[in-house]
């Protein structure tokens, strides 16, 4: 008997989170709503935004000399260092819970835009793993020189991507929807949200309008666990990625100023075209780089 009451608790546990992770849309609808209004009134709308070109630009950082990419020889090599490197990492971290694939990918645009000297040298790489239940922690930041995570949190997506799992994505304006791809991080501001931190996408067609819909970070009382255990889902913003409260702040100031952060979904169509993603070209450039 025993052995069946094991068996089974399993079963009951993924039941009861079911149940919990249920729509329960009007009421958190109309919560999210009023604090997202409020949040993009203004000089912070998505519909009309008042856009800092200067603040919100992409300068290189030229710092190459910080960057050591001799260890990628080939793509089989960079495929193998990255491998250990998850598994460095995940056995350093065992209550984190992180795919490989989105890790995967954002190395590989990682390493893209510090070859292009997009980056800054801080070594930091954010993820945010859009395949994953809103329910749970899909937001992470690794210290990549210590290989260790600095931040495991829960992240909003758009209103307009889905209910509890993200499903679809846009890059147009007033779409309040998450977009796909890699941001670099921009400058911050405080605004009728609080402390807040811009975003740039240069992916065309699939995050370039960020700026334009004023899709910045921020916090949002709705991303909370209370949240999640009441109405069964995490609340949704108008495209934001929306850190907790008491959170959002350390975060930005550990990555704000040219850092990346890679938005991840297993779409085919946008891992094939982007071109951070292109790891034959990447490991040539650097071998080119590393001969002169």
């Amino acid at each position: 008997m025993l052995v069946q009451r094991n068996f089974f608790l399993p079963l009951l546990f993924s039941f009861v989170t079911l149940i919990a992770c249920s729509n329960k849309p009007s009421e958190a609808e109309k919560l999210e709503a009023k604090e997202e209004r409020l949040i993009h009134a203004g000089e912070d709308s998505l519909t009309q935004p008042r856009v800092l070109e200067k603040d919100m630009e992409v300068d290189s950082i030229r710092k190459k000399s910080a960057f050591q990419h001799s260890q990628f020889n080939n793509t089989l090599n960079f495929e193998d260092t990255l491998k250990s490197m998850y598994k460095e990492l995940m056995e350093n971290n065992p209550e984190v819970k992180m795919d490989y694939d989105p890790f995967r990918y954002a190395m590989i645009g990682y390493y893209t835009l510090r070859q292009e000297e997009r980056l800054n040298d801080k070594e930091i790489l954010s993820i945010i793993d859009f395949t994953k239940s809103s329910c749970d922690k899909r937001f992470y930041t690794i210290n990549l020189k210590e290989l260790d995570f600095l931040y495991y949190s829960l992240v909003s997506h758009g209103r307009n991507t889905g209910g509890d799992m993200a499903t679809k994505f846009s890059n147009e304006r007033s779409s309040n929807a998450s977009s796909l791809g890699f941001y670099v991080t921009g400058g911050t501001y405080t605004g009728k949200n609080g402390y807040s931190m811009r975003l740039v996408g240069d992916e065309k067609g699939w995050n370039d309008n960020m700026m334009k819909r004023a899709v910045v970070m921020h916090e949002a009382s709705y991303v909370s666990e209370d949240f999640v255990k009441k109405y069964g889902r995490l609340g949704r913003s108008y495209g934001c990625p929306a850190l907790p409260k008491g959170l959002s702040r350390k975060v930005i100031d550990t990555i704000k100023g040219k850092t990346v952060i890679f938005a991840y979904y297993n779409d085919d169509t946008y891992l094939k075209a982007s071109r951070y993603l292109d790891l034959d070209q990447l490991v040539s450039k650097m071998n080119d780089d590393s001969d002169t």
